[in-house]
C-alpha cells in the first residue's frame, strides 16, 4: 500500500460522480462500490432522459447537473463513463455499423462536453478488443498500436479506442485529467443471459443448464475451442476501476484483468461440469474462433494504483451460476 494514496472511504465524500451504464451489468457494481464508500452524489443518466449518442442530450445532462444544489460545498465533479453498444461475437458480426457508431458517438462527445463544463476527472472505460488481433501475449499496454484488432469486433473495439487517443490530446492540450482504462472479458451475476446478444460465459451457462433440463445429449459450441481468454469477475472489476480512479492521474492506458488464461474447450467443461451437464460438446467450426489469445500483462495496474483481482475464477463461475439460477428468465427458460 502506498502511503501517498489516498483512503478509500474518505476519498468520495466530496465528489458528484455521473456514472453513464450504471444501471447495467459493470455499472450497478460500480454505483454500489461509490454509495458503500460515501459518494456525495451518484447520477445514473438514464437512457430514456439522455440518448448519449445526441449531442444535445449530452449537453443537457450537464446542463441539468450544474443547475442541481450540490449536496456538500466544494464538490468535485467525476465521470465514469461505462456506457456501450456491447454483445458477443455473433451480435459483433451482425450489427458492426451500429457498434461502430454508437460506441463511438456514446464516448467522444461525452468526454469533450465533459471537459467543457469543467469536470474534474473523466474515466474512460475501453476494451480487450481493441488490442491488435495478433499481439504477443500477455498482451502489454504499449502493443495497442502494432496492428489491426480481431476483425469480429475491429469496429466496437476502434470505437472504444478513440478514448484513449481523445485522453491523451485533451492532457497534451488543455492539462485535463482524464484516464483510460483496458478491462479484460468480464463475468458474474446481473450478466446478460440472452443467448443473440451475451458473452461466452453466460451463454454457455445457459446452453448447459438447458440442455440438461430438456434432457438432450450434445450441447453446440462455437469455433473449435482452441482460443484462449483471460476472465475478470465483475465485483473485481468495479474495485479496479474506483481504485484507478481515486489513485491514477495518468492517460497511459491501463490493463485491468486477472492474468488467468483458459481455453475456450477448457471453459466449457468447467462451466458443463459445474452445471451438470454431462452430455457430449460438439464443435461447430463453422462459426468464428475469435482472437487467437487474449490474455494481460497486468503489472502496470498493481504497480500505479495496487489493482489485482481476488475472485478465483472457478468460485466466480459458481457464484455466476447460482444467482442465475434465481432469476425469473432462468425459471421460465427451464420450465
Amino acid at each position: 500500500m502506498n502511503p501517498n494514496w489516498p483512503d478509500s472511504n474518505t476519498f468520495w465524500r466530496d465528489k458528484r460522480v455521473v456514472v453513464t451504464g450504471g444501471s447495467g451489468f459493470l455499472g450497478s457494481f460500480v454505483v454500489d462500490k461509490l454509495r458503500a464508500r460515501g459518494a456525495a452524489e451518484v447520477i445514473i443518466p438514464r437512457r430514456q432522459d439522455y440518448d448519449l449518442r445526441d449531442i444535445a442530450a449530452i449537453r443537457r445532462l450537464f446542463a441539468d447537473m450544474a443547475n442541481v444544489q450540490a449536496p456538500i460545498a466544494n464538490c468535485q465533479h467525476y465521470v465514469i463513463h461505462l456506457a456501450a453498444h456491447v454483445g458477443g461475437i455473433g451480435a459483433n458480426r451482425a450489427r458492426p455499423a451500429e457498434f461502430f457508431y454508437d460506441n463511438l458517438m456514446m464516448g467522444v462527445p461525452l468526454m469533450h462536453e465533459a471537459w467543457a463544463a469543467g469536470a474534474d476527472k473523466f474515466i474512460a472505460i475501453g476494451t480487450v478488443c481493441a488490442y491488435p488481433k495478433f499481439t504477443p501475449t500477455p498482451f502489454r499496454e504499449d502493443d495497442l498500436w502494432i496492428g489491426y484488432p480481431e476483425e469480429t469486433n475491429a469496429p466496437y473495439g476502434l470505437a472504444k479506442k478513440m478514448m484513449l487517443v481523445q485522453s491523451q490530446t485533451y492532457r497534451q492540450q488543455y492539462g485535463w485529467n482524464s484516464i483510460f482504462l483496458l478491462p479484460v472479458n468480464l463475468y458474474g451475476p446481473r450478466d446478460n443471459f440472452d443467448l443473440e446478444t451475451s458473452h461466452v460465459i453466460p451463454a454457455l451457462i445457459r446452453k448447459c443448464l438447458e440442455a440438461q433440463a430438456r434432457g438432450d445429449q450434445e450441447i453446440v459450441a462455437w469455433g473449435d475451442g482452441s482460443p484462449t481468454r483471460e476472465f475478470l469477475y465483475v465485483e473485481d472489476a468495479a474495485e479496479g476501476i474506483l481504485l484507478a480512479a481515486e489513485r491514477y492521474d495518468q492517460s497511459d492506458p491501463i490493463n485491468i484483468g486477472s492474468a488467468f488464461e483458459i481455453s475456450i474447450k477448457e471453459l466449457t467443461e468447467t462451466i458443463a461440469r459445474l452445471t451438470g451437464f454431462e452430455g457430449k460438446i460438439v464443435w461447430d467450426t463453422s462459426r468464428p474462433n475469435g482472437q487467437p489469445r487474449r490474455k494481460l500483462d497486468v503489472s502496470r495496474a498493481r504497480e500505479r494504483f495496487g489493482f489485482e483481482s481476488q475472485t478465483r475464477f472457478e468460485d466466480g463461475l459458481r457464484q455466476t451460476i447460482a444467482w442465475y439460477l434465481n432469476t425469473p428468465s432462468c425459471a421460465a427458460s427451464l420450465a
